[in-house]
C-alpha cells in the first residue's frame, strides 16, 4: 500500500467563532463531555511534549482533571519528563479524537499541584498503583527482575498500612494554558481552526487558515 494514497475526508461537524464559549476551558469541557458521551476509546489520552537542551520529547499521558486554570496530570517528578519540566516549564498538549474528527492543541506553563490535592488523588488510586509509584524509578534503566524485586519489597513494607503514604517524588502537575486551538475536520482539508490566546488576562478568539 502506498501511504501517500491514504485519504479520509472529514465532514461530521463544523466549528464557528460565534458558537464557541468565550472561555476555552468551558469549551474544552463541552468537547470532553461529547467525547465521553460518544464513548471514544481512551478519551483522556493526550500527547505531552516537553523541551530541554533545544530537543523536543513527546509521550502519551492521561488527563486526570480539568481546573479553571488548566489541565491536570500526575507523574514521578524524578522521571525524564519531570526533570525536563523542571528545566523548562513550558509544554504542549495535544488531544486527538479521531472518531469525532477533532483535535485540541494546548500551549502553556506547568505548575505543581498542592500537596493536599496530590495526596487526595494518590489516596484514590488502587493499592497496586500506589505500590507502583514507590517501586518504579521512572525512566531509569532497570531489568524486569529488579523492578519486581522493588515491588515485592514495598508490598512487604506497606502490608500493614491502612493508608499508603504518597512518595514526595510523585504528584500532580497543572498545565496553565496561554494558547488553545480547537480543530474540527472539514471536507477538502478546509478544516475549522479556532484559536484562543490569553492576552492581558483576556481570551481573544481567532480563526486560523487550515
Amino acid at each position: 500500500m502506498n501511504l501517500a494514497d491514504i485519504r479520509k475526508d472529514y465532514s461530521q461537524r463544523t466549528l464557528n467563532e460565534g458558537s464557541v464559549s468565550k472561555n476555552p476551558m468551558e469549551q474544552f469541557s463541552t468537547w470532553m463531555d461529547e467525547v465521553l458521551t460518544a464513548e471514544v476509546p481512551e478519551p483522556t489520552a493526550m500527547v505531552l511534549s516537553t523541551c530541554n537542551n533545544n530537543k523536543p520529547h513527546s509521550r502519551v499521558v492521561l488527563l486526570k482533571g480539568i481546573k479553571d486554570n488548566g489541565f491536570v496530570f500526575y507523574t514521578n517528578y524524578d522521571s525524564a519528563k519531570g526533570k525536563q519540566i523542571e528545566e523548562n516549564p513550558f509544554v504542549c498538549l495535544n488531544f486527538h479524537w479521531a472518531e469525532l474528527e477533532r483535535q485540541v492543541r494546548i500551549e502553556g506553563k506547568v505548575v505543581k499541584l498542592s500537596k493536599e490535592e496530590s495526596d487526595h488523588y494518590y489516596n484514590s488510586r488502587p493499592k497496586g498503583s500506589q505500590i507502583g509509584a514507590w517501586s518504579s524509578p521512572q525512566s531509569q534503566v532497570i531489568s524486569k527482575e529488579e523492578l519486581q524485586k522493588k515491588v515485592d519489597e514495598y508490598v512487604n513494607q506497606f502490608q500493614e498500612f491502612i493508608i499508603i503514604p504518597r512518595p514526595n517524588f510523585w504528584g500532580g502537575l497543572v498545565v496553565e494554558p496561554h494558547t488553545i486551538e480547537f480543530w474540527q475536520g472539514r471536507p477538502n482539508r478546509l478544516h475549522d481552526r479556532i484559536r484562543y490566546q490569553l492576552i492581558n488576562n483576556n481570551w481573544e478568539i481567532d480563526r486560523l487558515a487550515p
